[in-house]
């Protein structure tokens, strides 16, 4: 342990009263990883990136699922080195010092806190339709938050708060409806790509990359190309880190996680690659390219109005998986950090069924205020600038302990890791140049507000001080 602002955390046995319930084994973890990753991300963002990229979007899928892969090895080695809760932020702790792992953890926060809200929603959009299709009409005021000229978003609060006491009921039961959930997605999508895909024609790749292969600026600052394109798609791929805040709940850490971030990350890129080559073929990308629904307007463009109707429906469905586990790994990490001395001791207290109730609970309300009240169309794309500082972090920390301890345990070993590492953290300081500027800023501004909380507040609180 080292002095100062770069003082590290030794990892250390979890004292009794805050242990929780180890439930969990690969195939939980590989749904765990899907349910987040395969969500808002291929159902609305593919329309986005199509939008910025035309049909060369299949090329930013595979620039953000290679860096994403990339970073996915460095987790894997981390998370079965030092398999505890917290992710990103125990391992920069542990390696890099406290006040990068302030910073990672405050970019997580971030991160995990906008996804949630975000996806929240989204889902309350469908929610709202779909009541209105059983006659059922939902107060504007009441489905919207202040910036939509309303009240509050109830739908998103509600969402939250059931999948949030899903979470407080214990994380085994909550993986088991997980992974019911993830079934329906995977099954939506493979009846997207099976209705769509006889319609697949050449003339829809033409002009394959109108916008060109960097992040060339357009109007209203908006970045377009492969690259441009790229940077937003990274949403769709991450969630895989999700993973491993479960270390603490994990039956085989050493084997487990490694098999569910590699295998959830492989997994989802073979299904992204398919459906976004589906979708491009089957439609020139200008008629669905600013739908909010992308596939289900495919499926009615090409005549299967009745299939697009169950693939919404389905989508609707299937939405909560990626609310359940980024509130999972959100409240994981907020365990973490009070465990730390950063947040009350007490929140770090366990239920009866080794769940963190009182964490989750407090993470549910913090959320759902974000998702009710705040206009998230301008600031969700931070939820990626956060991501990609918690990727840089973990790859310098496989890097740094490659180097200060190589003759460590390691049960998993990142192949090729001085390439892998680097790639990912290049890879991911590029697409972080390749957001919007606002977005930059406002990221920007958001650590130095956390800076100047550790320095006055956090850091004379924790519990290694």
């Amino acid at each position: 342990m080292s002095g100062g602002l770069f003082r590290r955390k030794t990892i250390q046995p979890t004292p009794p009263g805050e242990q929780l319930a180890r439930t969990l084994s690969w195939p939980h973890l590989v749904a765990l990883g899907v349910g987040a990753i395969v969500g808002t991300g291929i159902l609305t963002l593919i329309g986005v990136g199509a939008d910025r990229a035309g049909p060369a979007v299949i090329l930013s899928f595979i620039v953000a699922g290679a860096i994403c892969a990339c970073a996915a090895l460095c987790y894997a080695e981390m998370a079965t080195m030092i398999p505890a809760s917290g992710s990103a932020y125990t391992y920069s702790y542990a390696v890099l010092g406290e006040v990068i792992a302030w910073v990672v953890g405050w970019s997580l926060i971030l991160e995990y806190s906008l996804v949630v809200s975000t996806v929240a929603v989204g889902w309350s959009g469908y929610a709202v339709g779909f009541l209105k299709g059983l006659g059922i009409v939902v107060p504007a005021a009441l489905a919207n938050g202040p910036g939509l000229g309303g009240i509050v978003n109830l739908p998103a609060v509600a969402i939250i708060a059931l999948v949030a006491g899903l979470l407080m009921l214990g994380t085994r039961e909550s993986a088991r409806v997980n992974t019911a959930l993830v079934l329906v997605k995977i099954v939506t999508l493979a009846l997207f790509v099976g209705v769509a895909l006889p319609h697949f024609d050449v003339a829809n790749l033409h002009p394959f990359a109108p916008y060109g292969y960097g992040a060339p600026v357009g109007e209203g600052g908006v970045k377009y190309g492969v690259m441009g394109a790229a940077a937003i798609i990274f949403f769709a791929f991450y969630g895989f880190d999700a993973i491993s805040t479960a270390a603490e709940e994990t039956k085989k850490p050493e084997r487990d996680l490694a098999i569910g971030i590699v295998g959830s990350m492989l997994a989802c890129t073979a299904i992204y690659m398919i459906v976004a080559a589906t979708a491009v073929g089957a439609l020139s990308f200008t008629r669905f390219s600013d739908s909010p629904e992308p596939l289900a307007l495919i499926l009615r463009e090409i005549g299967q109005g009745r299939i697009a109707t169950i693939v919404a429906a389905a989508a609707a469905i299937a939405l909560p998986t990626v609310l359940l586990a980024f509130l999972y790994g959100q409240s994981r990490i907020f365990l973490v950090m009070a465990r730390d001395g950063f947040l009350p001791s007490g929140l770090a207290k366990v239920s009866k069924r080794g769940t963190p109730a009182r964490i989750t609970a407090m993470t549910a309300v913090f959320v759902a205020i974000v998702a009710g009240l705040a206009p998230l169309d301008v600031i969700a794309s931070l939820a990626n600038a956060g991501t990609l500082c918690a990727f840089v972090a973990v790859a310098a920390c496989v890097l740094v302990l490659r180097r200060r301890d190589p003759q460590a345990r390691r049960p998993f070993r990142t192949p090729l890791a001085w390439i892998v590492a680097p790639v990912a953290i290049l890879g991911c300081c590029y697409l972080f140049t390749s957001l919007q500027a606002v977005t930059q800023v406002a990221f920007l501004g958001w650590n130095a507000a956390g800076l100047l909380l550790y320095l006055f507040y956090a850091r004379g609180r924790a519990r290694i001080a």
